[in-house]
């Protein structure tokens, strides 16, 4: 793999994104994931997953240049639908799945983040949805998810204002379990997965499908109208105004249209 590598030891997995010097969210990346949890799945020695960003950051989000590729909204919602799938996978996935996040995870970052099952972060990581500000909208599942953590009314606050919240923050709300010191937040992030891997595999399989049906009955309709929007909005001259802003660094302007 090229953005991700897995090491095992102590029956958990070290999944470490490297793809400097954002580690962001490429279709490459998400493709590696799959990869990772088709690997994990037929893995007996491995109980735990825990994902971490090499670098500065766990992942600033998407690869905004990557979207200048896309010619089509039909595309753009595949690209969407696609992300979708892998991290739904990720919610549903047989072995419990923990995020250790440092500096930021923003935009499909925080949105990889949010379909782990357990979020440890450091107390200054910046963790939202800004892709407003490009004049777009999340694509992976991130609208749905963050409501479900964080509460209607703040996740609206966080994706119309495109302002992140800090790790700290983030555990007062509920989007992250614990808050730790930079240096700390990966050490204690792997004390709590070889914790977990001690538990019997038969019985976590089972509680983390028990816990997904804690889900909102319109979960897969949100989610499936999120990738059509998310197409759509692409597609719009804000979208595209927003993109070539971003990589011309410049404000947008966008026009409603």
């Amino acid at each position: 793999m090229q953005y991700l590598s897995l090491r095992k030891e102590n029956l958990v997995g070290y999944v470490t994104i490297n793809r400097p010097p954002a580690n962001a969210l490429a279709s490459g990346v998400i493709e590696e994931v799959s990869l990772v949890l088709d690997e994990v799945e037929k893995d007996d020695e491995i109980r735990v997953l825990l994902f971490h960003g090499e670098g500065r950051f766990f992942s600033a989000g998407a690869d905004i240049k990557e979207f200048t590729s896309v010619k089509n909204e039909a595309d753009f919602e595949k690209l969407g639908a696609n992300g979708q799938e892998v991290f739904e996978r990720m919610e549903n996935f047989p072995k419990p799945i923990i995020a250790a996040i440092h500096g930021a995870a923003l935009g499909g970052g925080l949105e990889l983040a949010m379909a782990c099952h357990i979020r440890y972060v450091s107390e200054n990581a910046k963790l939202g949805l800004p892709e407003l500000q490009l004049g777009l909208v999340p694509g992976f599942a991130g609208s749905q998810r963050l409501p479900r953590y964080v509460g209607v009314a703040k996740a609206a606050e966080m994706l119309l204002t495109s302002d992140p919240i800090s790790g700290t923050e983030a555990v007062a709300w509920g989007l992250a379990n614990a808050a730790f010191t930079e240096d700390a937040v990966f050490e204690e992030a792997e004390k709590l997965a070889q914790k977990v891997a001690q538990k019997s595999p038969i019985a976590m399989k089972a509680a983390i499908e028990l816990l997904n049906y804690a889900k909102d009955g319109r979960f897969e309709e949100g989610v499936k109208r999120e990738a059509e929007l998310f197409g759509e909005v692409f597609m719009s001259e804000d979208g595209q105004e927003g993109i070539s802003a971003f990589i011309e660094k410049r404000k947008p302007n966008f026009i409603g249209k």
